[in-house]
């Protein structure tokens, strides 16, 4: 078996990353930056986040697996107290893979049908470079809403605990193959009105956001922020691609939100 590790950088990461690479390869793993059938991250969600993006080409031959060294992560569910049952089980356990649905974001622009295409893990966030941010939303080829406000916010289900949940929108177990549309701060009034709630879409309807005035935007895929000019309009579905954790245990995901944002 070929694998990689991704660690955050710090040193408690970094002595790990080496131990464990240290371990596996006594077991007469192969280390393979390029096309590893594993890749084991160290740090947080952010690093596991890091490993996605790095491999995204990859997704259907890849697998991935967490170990957290600082707060407990929603994709990290191994301790440092416990790499040395995790190489075991890495070398000699077959592991049960778990996909889970992604983003799939195509950024089309105003000159000569150029288009952009991007795969989100978490989100994705559209805000305006300058102003108020204005959009004309469509769902399934249907004008929905004009929407004003500061953004709006297209997550995944293993996506939803993160920054959708902080714009109140809903936390969706990861096997349902669906994306979720969240407001940032919109403007209600008299003149101006939007549906004012989250929105779960599934996996056959796609989301398309098209500019009314200003064409530039702040996009983000993750934890990248990219500015993209001329917009002619923003698709969000659900991805064909899914990725792939290897799993060695059980990780059970409503645990995981309680602990995380219940248990005291």
């Amino acid at each position: 078996m070929r694998f990689a590790i991704t660690s955050k950088g710090d040193s408690k990461s970094n002595t790990l990353m080496h131990k464990m690479k240290s371990y596996l390869l006594d077991f007469n793993l192969i280390y393979d930056d390029e096309q590893p059938d594993i890749v084991i991250s160290v740090g947080g969600d952010g690093t596991l986040l890091y490993a996605f993006h790095r491999y995204s080409s990859r997704l259907d031959k890849t697998a991935f697996v967490g170990v957290h060294t600082g707060h407990l992560g929603f994709y990290a569910d191994w301790v440092p107290e416990e790499i040395e049952k995790l190489v075991i089980a890495i070398a000699k356990t077959p592991f049960q893979v778990v996909e889970y649905p992604l983003l799939e974001v195509i950024v089309r622009y105003q000159n000569g049908g150029r288009e952009t295409r991007y795969l989100a893990l978490n989100e994705s966030t559209v805000k305006a470079v300058n102003g108020t941010f204005v959009m004309d939303v469509e769902i399934r080829g249907q004008h929905f809403e004009r929407f004003r406000g500061d953004g709006l916010c297209l997550s995944t289900p293993s996506g939803s605990t993160a920054y959708n949940k902080a714009l109140g929108g809903a936390i969706l177990h990861p096997s349902l193959p669906a994306i979720q549309l969240a407001e940032m701060a919109s403007i209600n009034n008299k003149v101006f009105r939007t549906v004012g709630s989250p929105l779960v879409l599934p996996a056959h309807h796609a989301c398309l956001l098209k500019p009314v005035n200003e064409p530039d935007f702040k996009i983000t895929i993750d934890h990248l922020s990219l500015l993209h000019k001329d917009v002619k309009s923003i698709q969000f579905r659900v991805a064909d691609e899914k990725i792939r954790f290897a799993r060695f245990r059980p990780f059970p995901f409503w645990k995981r939100v309680h602990d995380s944002f219940v248990a005291d």
